[in-house]
This record gives structure tokens, C-alpha cells and sequence, in this order.
């Protein structure tokens, strides 16, 4: 018998959310030797962004039986599957051309998640966030149904899996079976890796595309423009997830009223805390709750999904540099006096705002390294 996953919880902000992604285990292999063993799953690091905010959602997921995690959002426990398995195996030595990429393999693969298996409700937002092949395409058809507006994970939609090993691989949106639900996606969100199986320029004729790009920040395509979103200093020790944080920060940062710039720039804030730790991250409970009072500050009382439905405000904010300034301070003190109880928060010994920093206290951009 299926367990089912328990009733959403009650909107916030007047707004109703559904997350659909199973939850995964993750290995981490670094030279042939594992290094790390860690809950997994674009739900885990979106959920852990979203709850963080104060966001609730309605999530929908399945495991096997051998789910070895607590997680806050209770999943679908399936008894004819074990829950969906992926090994990260990484290298010390760099390629030819100074890389230090990961090879990702699908070990187990839970059951997918099934139209029948979302609520029968509707939804202001919804998220597919799939991760092994979990969300069918009939499956997002329905999320489209019942959902408001749609931001798809393609890692979701264009990963296949090599029959023998499991080695992840990408197939081009057209050939997928989910390109005839392009026109109806609200947001898509996609890889610097991905990018190229989408086709950017045919895919931002009808939504909103956002590609991530690591140390690089990332890039917003709109039918009618582009712009380029700084990122922010971080030292890389596991990039897995953290395309899964951006996500739940630039969703959150649309719901709560942002314009799409400030909102990826909020991606991006998260995004690097995330690739600083290994599998979901622990966030600073005194940071976190400085971004909420600076999210409540810059959009107060705005019921975002007004302004998602047409996919936002596509430039930056009057605030975009002074905002960006506040999440890069407070992301650099995190890191410079991380453990040191009277200096991690942002704000000690300041004002409840942020003053933007002077050039000499901009904070270096670091390369990303691996391990």
C-alpha cells in the first residue's frame, strides 16, 4: 500500500505552492574513495531555501522503503522501489582544460511520479523539479492544469540514463517529449551545461529563460531582452544542489514581489551558499533572517503572483545595486567569521540595514575548487 503524502499547508501571503521532485540519496566518490553521503534531490535543497524564507509549500515526492532521512515535507512511500540513488564521481586532477567536472550516475531510480499522484487542488505556483526521470510529461501537464504559473527544472525533463551504469546524459528539449508544453511554462531554469539541449533563443519566444552559470552568476532571456546577474564569492566544495537553491531563491524572491533581476540575484546569494557545503547546507538562522527583513523591506505586502502570471518585471529595481551590496556583505562576513558567534551576524555593531559597501570592502571573486 502507497503512503500518501499529507495535505498542504496553509498559503501564505494569499499564495499556494506545489513542488513536485522526488527525494534522492546522494554518494559522493572522489578519486575511487567516498567522501560524502547526503539527502538528496532538487525538493530537499528547494524546500530547504523555501522553508528557510518562510514559503510553504505543498511538496510531492516519493521514496523506497530504504529512505534513510528525515525530511520536513513528509514524502510517498512506495513499496515496489527503493529510493532513487545517484553517485557523484569526481577527480583531483583538473582536464586539459582546467575542469574539474563530475561524472553522475543513476544507481536506483524510485517510482515516477503519476497525474494521480498531485493533488486534486489549484496552485498559484507550482515547481518541477525532477532529478532521474521521475516527472512524465503527462505529469507537468497536469501541473499546468492546476498551477497558476510553472518554473521547470530541465534537468527534469531532458536527462537520460545509460541502461548499463546509469551515467547521466542529455537529449535535446525536442526530442524529450515535453517541447509541446513549452508555450504553457512559465520559467525555465537550465545549466550553463544544459543550455545548449534548449535551445535558448527558440525557448525565450515563450517564456522566461534563466541559465545559471556558477562563478559566473547567470544570464535572463526574455523575448524582449537579456541581462546578465552578478554572482557572489564563494569557494566551491560541492556543486551538487546548487542550481536546486538558486531556483528556490528566485522563486521565492518573484513570490514575495521582486522584479526578475533582484529575484536571480537572490538565486544567485543562495546558490553560493550552497556549493560552499556538502548535500543540503545548514544557513545561518541571524542571516537568513536579515534577507526576510530585506525581502519584507523591499516588497512589502505584495502578493508576487500578480506579477509572475506575465513573468514579471523584466529590469532591475531602483535598489538592484544597493540589494545586491547587502546580500554580498552579509555573504562575505558569513565566511569570514563563520564559528564566531559575537561577528556572524551581517548587521553587528551596524544599523538594521546594510550600507553598501566601499570598493575596498567588495569582496574578491574566488575560484571554484572542488574538494
Amino acid at each position: 500500500m502507497v503512503t500518501q503524502a499529507p495535505e498542504e499547508p496553509e498559503a501564505v501571503l494569499g499564495l499556494r505552492g506545489l513542488v513536485v521532485g522526488n527525494y534522492c540519496h546522494d554518494v559522493l566518490i572522489r578519486d575511487g574513495r567516498v567522501v560524502g553521503e547526503s539527502l538528496g534531490g532538487a525538493a530537499s535543497f528547494v524546500s530547504n531555501v523555501l522553508d528557510n524564507v518562510s514559503v510553504p509549500c505543498h511538496y510531492v515526492s516519493k521514496v523506497g522503503l530504504d529512505f534513510v532521512y528525515s525530511v520536513s515535507h513528509e514524502p510517498i512511500s512506495s513499496p515496489s522501489s527503493m529510493t532513487t540513488l545517484f553517485h557523484a564521481y569526481f577527480t583531483s586532477d583538473p582536464d586539459t582544460n582546467g575542469n574539474q567536472d563530475r561524472v553522475l550516475k543513476r544507481v536506483h531510480a524510485c517510482d515516477p511520479i503519476n497525474p494521480s499522484d498531485l493533488p486534486d487542488s489549484q496552485f498559484d505556483f507550482g515547481l518541477a523539479v525532477g532529478v532521474a526521470g521521475e516527472i512524465l510529461p503527462e505529469t507537468l501537464e497536469r501541473m499546468l492544469d492546476i498551477c497558476r504559473v510553472v518554473f521547470a527544472d530541465i534537468q527534469g525533463l531532458i536527462r537520460v540514463f545509460d541502461p548499463v551504469d546509469g551515467t547521466v546524459k542529455l537529449v535535446s528539449l525536442r526530442e524529450s517529449g515535453f517541447f509541446h508544453l513549452l508555450p504553457r511554462i512559465g520559467f525555465l531554469k537550465a545549466s550553463a551545461e544544459e543550455a545548449p539541449f534548449v535551445d535558448v533563443e527558440e525557448a525565450r519566444k515563450w517564456c522566461c529563460v534563466v541559465v545559471t552559470d556558477g562563478k559566473d552568476g547567470c544570464r535572463v532571456f526574455r523575448k524582449d531582452g537579456e541581462m546578465h546577474i552578478l554572482p557572489f564569492p564563494t569557494v566551491q566544495v560541492d556543486p551538487t544542489g546548487a542550481g536546486d537553491s538558486f531556483l528556490g531563491g528566485f522563486v521565492a524572491g518573484l513570490i514575495r514581489g521582486l522584479a526578475v533581476p533582484d529575484a536571480a540575484l537572490l538565486g544567485n546569494f543562495f546558490g553560493s551558499l550552497t556549493v560552499a557545503q556538502i548535500g543540503v547546507p545548514k544557513f545561518d538562522s541571524r542571516l537568513l533572517q536579515r534577507v526576510k527583513d530585506e525581502l519584507e523591506r523591499k516588497a512589502p505586502c505584495i502578493n508576487g503572483c500578480e506579477r509572475i502570471d506575465d513573468g514579471s518585471e523584466f529590469k532591475k529595481s531602483a535598489e538592484h545595486e544597493e540589494f545586491q551590496a547587502y546580500l554580498n556583505r552579509a555573504a562575505k562576513l558569513l565566511s569570514n567569521y563563520h564559528g564566531k558567534e559575537d561577528q556572524l551576524d551581517p548587521c553587528h555593531g551596524k544599523e538594521d540595514r546594510l550600507d553598501p559597501p566601499s570598493p575596498a570592502q567588495r569582496p574578491l571573486m574566488l575560484e571554484p575548487c572542488l574538494f
